[in-house]
């Protein structure tokens, strides 16, 4: 609020945070972190930074050095890359080979860990949606699809196709699915929703103003679930096509609140200001 020509949101000890991507306008993260961090009485909060991906490996490394930020989270398409950045791993980074959070440790370090297949599964366990014996069929597998793909693994569905344009990726995130649930049938194909019961679409595709859908079909069967991690638009060309078909959907901003108390409790993981 603005009283006397100032604000009282901010000031010189606050924590800064930031998001990092190419695109930025789509993130909801400065709205929906910040608005936690309050919450919880923190003198902090959290602002795009939009970095080209040619200036990445030369401007992060600089943007560390910055003292008063203390974290970053990563979004499209840096989730991979931000690894790289990470002095140690959280346990979810470990087993997925992606970051999209780091916050400086109190000895001055930079822990990295992805929350993004936490989110995910939460948000449909707030729908009382269980994966558990559910056949998935999984599209874009790069740094949030992979922890998706791992998460609602390890929620034992019956079964899971996965599809990447990048093959060599989407075998590798195939193995790790296999290795999180040895019980569910995994396979590499190109996206169908016949059989299915689940669709998770975690590719850029129906971004902003892309009105292509990630899949080839004019409707949808109408017991499938639908996902999208997509936050803008809230309703991309694929929900838009779920709902016209009469399925339960569920919005990538469902799976963004369900990460932010997370990511939250992961950035107190150093003593604030």
């Amino acid at each position: 609020m603005i009283n006397s020509g100032e604000v009282d949101y901010v000031n010189g000890k606050t924590c800064i945070f930031g998001i990092v991507g190419h695109p930025i306008e789509q993130v909801r993260s400065p709205e929906m972190i910040t608005a936690e961090l309050v919450s919880r009485g923190l003198n902090a909060l959290m602002v795009p930074v939009h970095v080209l991906p040619a200036d990445f490996d030369r401007v992060m490394p600089e943007l560390l050095k910055l003292q008063n930020f203390d974290g970053f989270v990563f979004t499209i398409p840096f989730k991979g890359e931000a690894r790289r950045l990470a002095s140690l791993l959280g346990p979810q980074a470990t087993f997925v080979g992606a970051v999209n959070a780091l916050v400086r440790t109190n000895e001055g370090q930079w822990l990295g860990d992805i929350f993004d297949g936490l989110g995910c599964v939460e948000a449909f366990r707030r729908r009382d949606i269980s994966f558990a014996g559910k056949r998935v069929m999984m599209i874009g597998v790069g740094g949030a699809g992979s922890a998706i793909a791992v998460a609602a693994g390890r929620e034992r569905p019956a079964s899971m196709r996965i599809f990447d344009p990048d093959a060599q990726r989407a075998a590798d995130v195939a193995d790790k699915v296999r290795r999180c649930s040895p019980s569910t049938q995994v396979e590499i194909g190109e996206p169908t929703v016949d059989g299915m019961d689940v669709l998770l679409n975690a590719s850029p595709v129906g971004m902003l103003d892309d009105t292509r859908l990630p899949i080839q079909a004019e409707t949808l069967p109408r017991d499938l679930i639908v996902f999208d991690a997509i936050v803008k638009p809230e309703m991309t060309p694929l929900l838009s096509l779920a709902r016209e078909s009469g399925c339960t959907f569920i919005q990538g901003r469902e799976m963004m609140r369900g990460q932010i108390s997370k990511i939250v409790d992961f950035f107190q993981t150093r003593d604030f200001r």
